[in-house]
């Protein structure tokens, strides 16, 4: 049995072309009594590789995303259970990993070719090249910054600081309403009131750090999917929602994720207020959208393109303009210092993570209405109590790998 496993996954996972993917699936799949061996074994191998990923500095979502993007859906429930195999060795997951964690819901490893084949509903032969064509790409993944430590790393990890819970549900609540409401008035108050949370909680913790209150907190950092279409323009987005938030963000297109680099907190905070701005920038771009065909003109690619930018750019640019409001409100020059520590621990870790980066001019703003429309939906979203930002690097433009 050993020996058919090797013999197969030599000829599926290192070869140049997909021949070797069906020599491989045919050895794997020509014997019926021996399919539930088989199965086990490739378990068994599918682990070693998914462990492989995470040293390699990938994180469960980031993996889930790569085979959402370049195979198809029964590819992605076997990483799903790959994933699964491999955590139930852990008493405790890093953060954000439980999310993804998944079930070991085949019961014993000796069952799992022959319950796969029931839930799939489908041949040995499609299984085995399935499996194979998820392993073929964990072995290709290359290594990545990492951005957290790995499930079962003995290294002793300092307990972040998060956003407190009872804060955290308000700011749920709020971007959730915003995100709800048809009206765009009180979509700017609710999202205004989080954006105020938020900045608040920064200086606070900032200040504590600075009277010794809490010792030992460093930057860490995460990593947020930004996928296509309008990739560009989302990554444009999520840039300046970062740098509002006293966080770097470093955008890798080939992988469809951001790094964003801060304190847990502000994190936090990037992730909530980028995923409820995209949310509200998207449901602005169906609405005029509509209201563009109603007017006659048909709308294509390039308009919703030009939307996406416009509002992503404007949206970097009301962020900046935030900033002696915020100050202000959170007690002016007094706070200065301990705010400009917190934005050069910050900067410090970036650089080390990320030495060199690019800056890239973005092209295909050409649509006039969509990114005049794009622009005052901008204007509608609310972020004008922001946390004190530096502004973009000009219209337009977005960090890259």
């Amino acid at each position: 049995m050993a020996e058919i496993v090797e013999r197969a996954c030599g000829a599926a996972l290192y070869g140049q072309d997909d021949a070797g993917l069906d020599s491989g699936a045919s050895l794997l799949a020509a014997d019926p009594a021996a399919w539930s061996g088989v199965g086990q074994a490739l378990l068994a191998r599918g682990e070693t590789y998914i462990r492989q990923a995470w040293e390699r500095g990938w994180q469960p979502a980031d993996v889930l995303r790569l085979v959402r993007r370049d195979l198809e859906e029964r590819e992605l429930r076997i990483t799903g259970d790959l994933i699964a195999a491999e955590g139930r060795r852990y008493a405790r997951l890093p953060a954000r990993w439980p999310e993804v964690k998944g079930e070991v819901w085949w019961g014993a490893d000796t069952e799992y070719a022959v319950q796969l084949a029931q839930r799939e509903r489908t041949d040995r032969f499609t299984l085995a090249t399935a499996v194979l064509e998820v392993l073929r790409l964990l072995i290709r993944l290359p290594s990545i910054e990492p951005v957290g430590p790995v499930p079962g790393d003995p290294a002793e990890v300092l307990e972040a600081a998060h956003i407190e819970p009872r804060m955290l549900a308000r700011i749920r609540a709020l971007l959730a309403k915003a995100e709800a409401t048809g009206y765009p008035e009180e979509a700017e108050a609710l999202s205004a009131k989080a954006q105020e949370l938020m900045a608040r909680h920064t200086v606070d913790e900032a200040l504590l750090a600075e009277r010794g209150g809490a010792p030992g907190q460093t930057p860490g950092a995460c990593r947020i999917g930004v996928e296509p279409p309008y990739e560009e323009a989302k990554a444009v987005l999520l840039d300046a929602v970062a740098t509002a938030n006293r966080c770097r963000a470093v955008w890798n297109g080939a992988f469809e994720f951001s790094t964003v680099v801060g304190f847990e907190s502000d994190l936090e905070a990037v992730e909530l207020l980028y995923t409820s701005l995209l949310v509200q920038g998207t449901a602005a771009m169906t609405r005029a959208e509509a209201g563009q065909r109603a007017g006659g003109r048909k709308r294509t690619k390039t308009f919703r393109q030009s939307f996406l930018l416009a509002y992503a750019s404007r949206l970097g640019h009301r962020l900046a303009e935030t900033a002696e409001h915020a100050a202000a409100e959170a007690g002016g020059s007094d706070n200065l210092p301990a705010l400009v520590a917190r934005e050069v621990a910050v900067g410090a870790r970036a650089e080390e993570m990320f030495p060199q980066t690019t800056t890239t001019r973005l092209r295909g703003a050409t649509d006039h209405a969509g990114w005049t429309d794009g622009t005052a939906a901008a204007d509608a979203a609310q972020v004008r109590h922001g946390r004190n930002p530096a502004p973009l690097s000009g219209p337009g433009r977005r960090p890259s790998r």
